[in-house]
């Protein structure tokens, strides 16, 4: 047991050391100059060069590199030039948004995605077969962009069912403390039900937006367990013995593939954080995905750069945290 953890320490190790290493190219090679950045076009030599030696940029890539890991293993992923704040302070500032989104997705993306792929499987070849393979197919088709835009205007210009962008009515901003930053469960908490309701509202079409998109790989990925499932011996025998159809499918079926649907339903959810950046933009939501939007059309590299290695850092997270439930959830795993 202590040499497995420690193998998977130095794969995690590994795994973050190369995501800097990503990080740290990218920010050398794009045609942005962090020093011109930092002090505007108009600065004279000298100021360019004292900025560019207090960057540590004049040193060889592997020093730079070197300063780059040590900095991030401090927490230090820079200064933003956008906002002169800290980027990790911000990242902790905007990230709780992004992270209410995607999981409102997400439990969408099950709740609707799981049955779906399920129906998909028991009829195959049928009429439900062909029209959840049909949405799905348009879900990993359709622009997400555009899919947002075109919900605006039918659900909140045309019908106003829906409120329009941003988290929460202008009116009721402010009016809560930000104590986890998810605003939903911060309204609840100070006891605001009608604060809760508007932002809960403005939560509605964007996360089905994403959702949708959760609910295209989910389903799809369901129907190829169950189908795999269902031409087992043991439902067979499951149904030779007079079982119902509903226990052999819901139970039996669908409870041998909960373990791989685990892993499916981590990685949609960490896809959904990394890539809810069109979304976010589209609908003003003020989350990760659009700090660094902003950022990088400001030539903001350190807030791009720190943003994308956090996105990095909570996919690696939940892709060893669906590893381990894995291993905890089926016992051939741990063998």
């Amino acid at each position: 047991m202590p040499r497995r953890i420690a193998g998977l320490l130095v794969s995690v190790a590994m795994t973050l050391l190369g995501l800097l290493l990503v990080t740290f190219l990218i920010g050398r090679v794009v045609p942005i100059d962090p020093v011109l950045a930092a002090v505007g076009d108009r600065a004279n030599a000298e100021t360019y060069e004292r900025m560019r030696h207090e960057l540590g940029l004049d040193l060889p890539l592997w020093q730079q590199f070197g300063l780059y890991v040590a900095d991030v293993a401090r927490g230090d992923l820079g200064t933003s030039v956008l906002t002169s704040r800290p980027v990790l302070e911000d990242v902790a500032r905007v990230f709780p948004a992004t992270l209410e989104l995607a999981t409102a997705a997400v439990i969408i993306g099950v709740i609707l995605g799981v049955p779906a792929g399920v129906m998909a499987a028991v009829n195959r070849g049928r009429w439900p077969d062909h029209l959840v393979r049909v949405l799905g197919l348009v879900g990993y088709s359709v622009p997400v962009f555009w899919l947002g835009l075109v919900g605006l205007l039918l659900f909140y210009a045309k019908l106003d069912w829906v409120p329009g962008p941003g988290r929460l009515d202008v009116f009721y901003d402010g009016l809560v403390d930000p104590m986890t930053g998810i605003l939903t469960v911060d309204a609840l908490l100070a006891g605001e039900t009608e604060i809760f309701w508007n932002a809960l509202s403005h939560l509605i079409l964007p996360a089905s937006i994403l959702g949708y998109f959760s609910i295209a790989y989910i389903s799809r990925m369901t129907r190829s367990f169950m189908l795999d499932q269902l031409r087992q011996e043991y439902i067979t025998t499951a149904r030779v013995k007079g079982m119902s159809e509903a226990r052999v499918i819901w139970r039996h079926a669908l409870g041998n593939i909960a373990v791989p649907l685990i892993t499916v339903v981590a990685l949609s959810y960490a896809t959904l954080l990394e890539g809810s950046v069109l979304t976010e933009t589209v609908f003003a939501w003020p989350g990760l995905g659009q700090y660094i939007t902003n950022s990088l059309l400001s030539a903001d590299m350190n807030a791009v750069l720190g943003g994308t290695l956090v996105v990095g850092a909570v996919f690696i997270g939940l892709n060893l945290l669906s590893d381990l439930l894995y291993r905890v959830l089926d016992p051939r795993a741990r063998r």
